[in-house]
């Protein structure tokens, strides 16, 4: 019968000097870093770490607000913002990995001209909000899928919003919204 061998030996015991040698540093790996983000048209400097999320520098650092976290798991759309017109989840963008790029949030379109966005008043005007917590997302979302489907039916808008949830259950508001918006939009008003 074979079976597993043990060698015997065993690992030399340290002298007080090389042990000293031998501990780790009190950082692990890069510290943090002065970053610009262009946030609203503006430029936004931060200093963060290299692990920290968009939503986090945005909350954090920057006291813009407007975007939720909910699951941090980039599955609810609380956190969505445009990154170069795209939605984006905040929550799962690196903020280093964002230098360089658009961000828009809802601060920077909410107010147009001095009036609500039309996406805004279509919400307020369809009360396509209950707790709030998912509408500014819903809101991004909405704003984003017009930009691209200015015309959209009923169901593109089902579609079109799919990647935002909403546990109050207010979606009939929301796509009720988002239809008016079109509409006030195509007409000049708040595009």
């Amino acid at each position: 019968m074979q079976g597993i061998g043990v060698t015997g030996a065993v690992a030399p015991a340290l002298l007080p000097e090389q042990a000293q040698a031998q501990t780790p540093p009190g950082v692990m790996g890069p510290g943090a870093v002065a970053i610009t983000l262009n946030i609203n048209g503006k430029p936004m400097k931060a200093t963060v770490e290299p692990r920290e999320t968009l939503l986090d520098t945005l909350r954090n650092q920057l006291d813009i607000t407007g975007a939720k976290r909910v699951c941090d798991r980039g599955t609810c759309g609380a956190c969505s913002v445009l990154v170069n017109g795209k939605v984006s989840y905040a929550c799962s963008i690196l903020a280093i990995d964002a230098q360089g790029k658009q961000i828009t949030t809802i601060e920077g379109f909410a107010m147009s001209g001095g009036k609500p966005h039309a996406v805004v008043q279509a919400f307020v005007n369809n009360d396509a909000q209950q707790c709030g917590y998912c509408t500014p997302g819903f809101v991004v979302a909405s704003k984003a899928f017009l930009d691209h489907t200015p015309n959209p039916t009923y169901e593109q808008v089902k579609d079109g919003l799919g990647g935002n949830l909403c546990r109050c259950g207010t979606y009939v508001g929301v796509r009720k919204a988002v239809l008016e918006a079109a509409k006030m939009m195509k007409g000049g008003s708040n595009a």
